[in-house]
């Protein structure tokens, strides 16, 4: 099993060599890692070049947003799994690659994902603020308001191929579209990995105000309504109420 891990950025240079050594770092040996920058402004592509012995593909050039960034990473990745980290995030420890390919191929299942926490500082001993506890996904869970976090989520190659990549029209709820897309609509099988893969930095645009999170509710309520779904009439405000608990 090949596995693909796809880095987006654009004017990362403060937290890009921390996500690249978290990858490069990995036990896992049969990897390929994709960097898309969106033509940075600061010295991203001066830091990514001194790891380009550790990078299989980097591209540099404008692009139409950070999902227009994964979807062209999707179409150059030749691994049988897709992951995507985020520039300024980081993989818990070095057995992630390890325990993904370790359970895709003992279950079978066409994707898996785990258990994400928040730190205070991109760097890996950043103090924790949030943890994000996936839980076992079920057939009606989105309608419960949940979903898994989308940087511990990975996928068959084939998936993409078959249900499409990222829409560029709904904003922040990119992501959520395409997981509501492949996992409750086209039942695309999953599995659960019991522990923390991905520590995340601080922050995300859809809940920074009232503003943002009426609109990120809009996106989320689209999301359905493209995929031809009716959610509850309370699933899309349970999704930020579970988030609570990550605080606890």
């Amino acid at each position: 099993m090949k596995i693909s891990i796809i880095t987006v950025v654009f004017n990362g240079e403060k937290t890009i060599a921390d996500c690249i050594r978290s990858v490069s770092g990995q036990d896992f040996l049969n990897k390929e890692y994709i960097i898309i920058d969106g033509a940075s402004k600061d010295g991203t592509m001066s830091v990514i070049s001194r790891f380009s012995d550790q990078v299989q593909v980097i591209r540099s050039e404008p692009d139409k947003g950070i999902y227009d960034a994964m979807n062209k990473g999707i179409a150059l990745a030749t691994g049988d799994v897709i992951g995507i980290l985020n520039a300024d995030d980081v993989f818990a420890d070095e057995r992630v690659l390890s325990d993904v390919a370790e359970t895709l191929g003992r279950s079978g299942a066409q994707s898996c994902y785990g258990d994400l926490v928040y730190v205070d500082d991109h760097r890996t001993g950043g103090r924790v603020t949030r943890k994000w506890i996936s839980g076992t996904f079920k057939s009606n869970s989105f309608l419960w308001g949940w979903m898994p976090p989308h940087p511990t989520l990975f996928v068959r190659r084939e998936v993409y191929e078959q249900y499409g990549k990222f829409r560029l029209d709904l904003g922040s709820a990119a992501d959520y579209e395409f997981m509501l897309r492949v996992l409750h609509k086209h039942q695309v099988s999953t599995t659960y990995i019991r522990r923390v893969l991905v520590r995340m930095k601080t922050g995300g645009v859809s809940n920074t105000s009232v503003t943002n999170r009426l609109k990120a509710n809009r996106n989320d309520r689209m999301a359905w309504t493209v995929n031809g779904l009716r959610p509850y009439f309370f699933s899309l405000w349970l999704k930020p109420i579970r988030k609570i608990a990550q605080f606890l």
